[in-house]
């Protein structure tokens, strides 16, 4: 099923589609490429698509897929990523592909891919942002510095997410950032990341777009501090593996702080009992991912020797959201659309205490779009267990049109 329009419900398939609206969102289930390609195309396509972004789930032949769009957004760029899960219109969805065409009269955007994560250094970054401005600088809709923000999906398990984004921050300079880690469906084996017409393993690309109307990148998360501290006392910091908590095995500490057995840590426990890192009054999640034969803890973050981890407890998900996206109606009015990623581990949890559809309810109401990650960007820092997006007006402020 495909859905059109992000502020109203016109049809984007004839003619030149309605200024009005400057984003139309499409989602669709069917599971052939093709079809699936072509449904997206049909809601999406008008004389003035100036770009598509779409999060797709890794159950789809991704070489087929890359064909059906070039095929479908002929002319067109296209930029997206798999997920660990996708949100659609509705709200969750499972399965699918989810796109957002951006109409050329409210957005230039320009798209780039990062294909040596490892060798991404601060020279390459700024050669990369570089080339961005440029190219985003004859079809700029307003002052680039002060109206642009970037989006960045990035390959969930390629471990270089902190020397990446913090490169590319520094280069960025004040133009903020968001972004995704791209997922499998949970399977921990291969993510990628879509560009210059197909998909890409180890690899991330980084979206500048500029445009007239107000936008807001924001990060929030429902996790608050319990009295409990774990210090790492052995890491693998290349590998992001906690070997010892507290001078002790990592897994049996974990267990012993959640008051389970090691044989019952899994993803569900680690969404409930995360653990944090403080700096200065703020925390940031650093998740787990796996827990290894060895008794140790794999992370989505970097982890090293001597940093200390404080226990985490959840508040109410659905509460801290919905305070959140009335904080940015307030400031932007409502939303254009909000795009997203939104930890697995925050829909786990859900899951868990079976909110999904409540969820799905709050984020349809919120014109919410976007995928489920394995872990978030903002600002220039990897950051776990967060719902991180962009908000965008639907109107330019005053004096901005």
């Amino acid at each position: 099923m495909a859905v059109e329009g992000a502020v109203d419900d016109g049809t984007a398939d004839e003619g030149p589609a309605d200024e009005s609206v400057p984003l139309y969102t499409a989602v669709s289930q069917r599971g052939d490429p093709r079809a699936a390609a072509r449904e997206l195309a049909d809601a999406l396509c008008h004389p003035e698509l100036g770009f598509v972004l779409f999060f797709c789930s890794a159950e789809y032949p991704l070489a087929a897929l890359s064909e059906a769009l070039n095929a479908a957004f002929a002319g067109v760029p296209v930029a997206g990523c798999t997920t660990a899960g996708e949100i659609a219109p509705e709200g969750y969805g499972r399965g699918c592909i989810v796109a957002i065409g951006l109409d050329r009269r409210h957005f230039a955007v320009s798209c780039a891919l990062v294909d040596d994560l490892g060798g991404f250094d601060l020279m390459r970054a700024q050669r990369l942002v570089d080339g961005l401005l440029d190219d985003c600088r004859d079809r700029a809709l307003a002052p680039l510095a002060e109206h642009s923000f970037a989006l960045t999906l990035l390959d969930g398990l390629s471990s270089c997410e902190e020397q990446v984004l913090a490169t590319l921050d520094a280069a960025l300079g004040r133009i903020p950032s968001f972004g995704g880690s791209a997922g499998d469906d949970n399977r921990l084996a291969h993510t990628h990341v879509h560009a210059e017409g197909r998909f890409h393993g180890q690899a991330a690309v980084v979206v500048l777009i500029n445009t007239r109307l107000p936008f807001e990148v924001f990060t929030t998360h429902h996790l608050r501090p319990r009295g409990e501290k774990l210090v790492v006392t052995r890491a693998d910091r290349e590998r992001r593996r906690v070997l010892e908590l507290n001078a002790l095995p990592a897994a049996e500490e974990y267990a012993r702080l959640v008051g389970l057995p090691v044989a019952a840590l899994g993803a569900a426990v680690f969404a409930r009992h995360p653990l944090a890192v403080r700096l200065g009054e703020a925390y940031f999640v650093r998740a787990i991912q796996r827990v290894n034969d060895d008794g140790s803890l794999s992370f989505y973050c970097a982890v090293e020797n001597g940093i200390v981890l404080t226990a985490m407890r959840p508040a109410p998900l659905l509460e801290d959201l919905e305070a959140v996206f009335d904080g940015l109606t307030e400031r932007l009015g409502d939303p254009a659309l909000i795009i997203a990623c939104d930890c697995f581990l925050r829909r786990l949890e859900l899951e868990t205490l079976e909110r999904v559809d409540a969820a799905s309810r709050l984020m349809a109401r919120s014109r919410v779009i976007g995928f489920n990650s394995y872990g978030e960007q903002h600002h220039g820092m990897h950051i776990n267990q967060t719902f991180t997006g962009v908000a965008i007006g639907s109107r330019p402020a005053a004096g901005d049109s």
